[in-house]
């Protein structure tokens, strides 16, 4: 009986440990059950405050973004159409001039390229995208009048020019074109700086007037030859050549040279600027600008620059 009672006795102790082991799990199992709830609301709301964080920031750069678009298309000009012209490099400044009246007062754009004649003829013959040529020669509109890549019936003789012998605005150059004049004796050891006499405009009127003068086999080995006349001009203005042949115009827009000596007319073809729409033209607006270049307005800028209007 005793050990019986004993025995039920050590039941019960082990009985009342169990439980309290078992509550004592239970309350850890509810702490930690707590706890964790507690730790993921806490990643919960760090998780939406970032989400919200980032959207504002989104909605602040799409606002950003809009309010630039806003800016950009406020200051830069709207234009209702464009006109591309391909121009000799020779008519820079007037064709400049000319081409920002015209934007102002019509609100079509003018984008023009500058170069040889003998370039620009060439790009137009293989599908550049011109509406209107302006050549420093006619050699070269016919040129492309003969492959009907202008249309004929716009064909405008334009302007006029003159050629004349500069020297870099710090000499004391003193010379006098005439029969025979002692050019190569001038230039010593420097070079003649002229357009390329095989095909720019320019450089084929200083060698015909060279050559009327009796002086082209006297300096031929002596040239600076440049891919348009504006290079030419470069070459004496930046001191790199003594000398150099170039129209008019050129002389009287570069300030760093000065003009020793005009050719005569009779020792050259007559220089005319003519200029056409091109037959693949698809601006709607190159009629329009071409009218504007004949125009009495546009006159007084050909001559302001020192193109005589023929």
């Amino acid at each position: 009986m005793q050990v019986n009672a004993f025995a039920r006795f050590n039941r019960s102790v082990r009985s009342v440990r169990t439980k309290t082991k078992m509550r004592q799990t239970t309350s850890k199992s509810k702490t930690i059950q707590l706890y964790s709830s507690r730790s993921t609301d806490r990643h919960h709301f760090h998780y939406a405050t970032i989400a919200c964080l980032f959207r504002v920031s989104m909605k602040f750069h799409q606002l950003c973004a809009r309010f630039a678009t806003f800016i950009v298309c406020a200051t830069s000009p709207v234009y209702a159409g464009t006109v591309t012209v391909f121009a000799a490099a020779s008519l820079k400044e007037s064709i400049d001039d000319l081409a920002k009246t015209f934007e102002q007062s019509t609100g079509h754009q003018v984008v023009v390229a500058y170069a040889a004649s003998s370039a620009l003829a060439r790009q137009i013959e293989r599908g550049a995208p011109a509406d209107v040529f302006f050549s420093a020669d006619t050699d070269w509109m016919d040129y492309l009048a003969d492959k009907k890549m202008i249309r004929a019936d716009s064909r405008v003789d334009l302007l006029g020019n003159s050629i004349v012998l500069v020297a870099p605005s710090a000499t004391q150059m003193v010379l006098t074109i005439q029969p025979n004049f002692p050019l190569s004796q001038a230039l010593g050891h420097g070079r003649l700086a002229i357009a390329d006499p095989k095909s720019v405009p320019a450089g084929k009127y200083a060698k015909s007037a060279l050559e009327v003068l009796g002086v082209w086999g006297s300096i031929e080995a002596k040239l600076a030859p440049a891919e348009n006349v504006r290079a030419a001009l470069s070459f004496v203005a930046r001191g790199e050549a003594p000398l150099g042949v170039v129209y008019k115009t050129d002389a009287l827009a570069e300030k760093r040279v000065r003009i020793v000596d005009t050719f005569a007319p009779a020792t050259h073809p007559p220089i005319v600027y003519p200029v056409a729409l091109t037959a693949n033209t698809k601006s709607e607006y190159a009629a329009a600008f071409l009218h504007f270049l004949t125009s009495a307005r546009a006159r007084k800028a050909w001559e302001k620059y020192g193109f005589m209007v023929r």
